[in-house]
């Protein structure tokens, strides 16, 4: 699908860039957050902020963030504006440390981490007895995408979206490391860095400190703390083993990806993908320009991807309530 998508820039660098800092707006008052703690193990905790609409809502949508993001980055508020403003509950969850919430967890979220979303969306699904929809942004896209293809058919899940996702990290984090995306890298890199140092203080067994002022990459980062922590071995097994596209073949509930062709940090040739073509429950989605999450169009609504998704997601509501679920579709051909 090649949607029509007028961009505010063709560049992709502008784009990524402005859609990072463009000003974002979450109205607090009349959709107040409730802050909900989930406990996923003796030490491990989530923090989720949640809103819900002025009336019954259509559906429960749980918002995952990219990499040294937050439920606080600027995709996540706006997102969440759009969906209340149509009918939905929000949920904007915080993957492991971030937000604030290093003393909540002993260990810190890597890129494939899909336990953490299936047991709070299980609690979501027992609560709100509504249709539950995951909505991923950049490395989130990644972890969504992983997630669906190992739950297969279920019933916990309406439906999952994945925005930018880097879906084979090996080739995805080779690509940040060019020379063009180094700002990108640098910024990455010093966050990542920095969590180090915040966990080695609370957890100094798991997580020291010594050699991380030699480390100049990502690849180099993840192959002396995030593979080594999370019994992976090597960067190299890491990316192989949580690559979301691994998993593209066993999703069997409707699925939307949504990616720029002309991302900077996501090569788009990931996506000629043999599931992605044959697979009846993925639908492909890729506007020409759009940078990474950087989806600012020229006429309003300003930040299209948010009303993209949610049309998208009304359809599946329409299709499943009037014709059984679509994973039931999917299952049967």
């Amino acid at each position: 699908m090649d949607p029509d998508f007028q961009p505010l820039f063709q560049n992709p660098h502008f784009l990524t860039i402005a859609g990072n800092f463009w000003k974002r707006r979450l109205d607090e008052k009349r959709f107040p957050a409730v802050r909900r703690k989930y406990h996923i193990s003796d030490r491990i905790s989530v923090l989720a902020l949640e809103h819900q609409p002025d009336s019954v809502a259509k559906g429960q949508l749980i918002l995952i963030h990219g990499l040294e993001g937050s439920a606080d980055s600027g995709y996540m508020r706006s997102f969440a504006q759009t969906a209340l403003d149509a009918g939905f509950g929000v949920h904007r969850l915080n993957l492991r440390t971030c937000g604030g919430t290093e003393a909540l967890s002993e260990t810190m979220y890597h890129s494939g981490l899909t336990s953490d979303t299936i047991s709070v969306a299980d609690k979501i699904k027992q609560q709100y007895k509504q249709p539950v929809f995951l909505v991923g942004f950049s490395l989130g896209g990644n972890v969504v995408l992983k997630l669906a293809g190992e739950m297969g058919r279920t019933s916990l899940l309406a439906g999952v979206c994945a925005v930018s996702p880097p879906m084979d990290l090996a080739r995805c984090v080779r690509a940040i490391d060019k020379r063009a995306n180094i700002l990108y890298a640098r910024r990455f890199l010093d966050r990542l860095k920095q969590r180090i140092i915040r966990k080695s203080v609370s957890s100094p067994q798991s997580y020291s400190t010594q050699g991380l002022r030699e480390v100049k990459s990502i690849w180099e980062f993840d192959d002396r703390y995030t593979a080594p922590l999370f019994g992976f071995g090597t960067a190299e097994n890491y990316y192989h083993t949580q690559s979301a596209q691994h998993f593209l073949h066993g999703i069997r509930v409707p699925t939307l990806i949504v990616t720029a062709k002309d991302d900077p940090l996501v090569p788009f040739d990931i996506f000629d993908h043999q599931s992605i073509r044959e697979n009846p429950a993925l639908t492909l989605a890729a506007p020409r320009h759009g940078g990474h999450l950087g989806f600012l169009a020229r006429r309003g609504p300003r930040f299209w991807v948010e009303q993209f998704v949610l049309d998208w997601v009304d359809d599946i509501l329409h299709e499943q309530s009037g014709k059984g679920s679509h994973a039931d579709l999917v299952a049967a051909q």
